[in-house]
């Protein structure tokens, strides 16, 4: 190898290289252009020329900061009448110390808008509100109809059984005293035999047994249920809910709880 050859592995080459760390300069030359930018803005803050609004808003400010001096009239008049700095208005100083504030209006909206606007955004919440309320008053009765309702049917439906019950118990019991008609055709289940009955009346009979149908009023299963356990009770001294035969009327006041479902409960 020739003297005018570097040698790459020599110390005299490797001292001529900086030590650079990776990325290094990459930051602080971009911290050094954010510092420079913020300078420049402030620079052009400080020698911007002032707007007329934002002068005369300054100008205000520092007005409203000071206290009025002697010089002025009106103040001066006030205290020939015995006023003093920092005391309020009226003979017992109980009035204004500090003078009315300014309202600086910026939109174009008439005097009394911003009310009008505040009044109809009051009025639309509360419109809002009773909305909302009305719901919920309807959720909630409509939450209270259901329940009525689906206890109404478990009620209708629980007199049902109870009298087709006292039915079948009426038939048997009358069949053991050799009853072979009920008292009424309602008192005992109804039987297929006597539907295919009816099937067979001419339609003269129909029309009969219609007129007298409208002419009595219907029973309800309640209204026949009560009818039928009492005539179990005074007749067979039977008491379906207990669903005991009891031997005489004293046994039966004695032993049963009493003549309707609430007091079997």
């Amino acid at each position: 190898m020739s003297d005018e050859e570097e040698d790459y592995m020599s110390d005299a080459f490797l001292s001529k290289i900086q030590d650079v760390k990776p990325g290094v300069s990459m930051v602080r030359r971009v911290k050094e252009a954010m510092k420079k930018e913020a300078q420049q803005k402030e620079k052009n803050i400080k020698n911007r020329q002032k707007t007329y609004k934002e002068q005369e808003k300054e100008s205000r400010e520092t007005a409203l900061q000071s206290s009025i001096s002697n010089e002025n009239k009106g103040f001066a008049l006030l205290q020939k009448m015995g006023y003093k700095a920092g005391q309020g208005l009226g003979k017992e100083g109980a009035g204004r110390v500090d003078p009315i504030p300014l309202n600086i209006k910026t939109d174009r909206g008439g005097i009394g808008m911003e009310e009008a606007k505040k009044r109809k955004a009051e009025e639309e919440l509360e419109h809002y509100r009773q909305k909302v309320r009305a719901k919920q008053q309807n959720e909630t009765k409509s939450l209270e109809d259901f329940r009525s309702r689906v206890r109404t049917e478990r009620e209708e439906r629980k007199i049902e059984g109870d009298l087709r019950r006292s039915q079948r118990s009426c038939e048997q019991l009358d069949s053991q005293k050799g009853i072979t008609v009920p008292r009424e055709d309602w008192y005992w289940p109804k039987a297929d035999a006597d539907d295919e009955k009816d099937g067979l009346k001419d339609e003269e009979e129909e029309e009969e047994e219609e007129e007298e149908e409208e002419e009595i009023v219907e029973l309800t299963s309640f209204d026949k249920l009560q009818i039928l356990t009492s005539y179990l009770r005074g007749v067979h001294f039977y008491c379906i809910w207990c669903g005991t035969t009891y031997n005489d009327e004293e046994d039966l006041c004695s032993n049963c709880p009493g003549d309707t479902a609430a007091d079997h409960d």
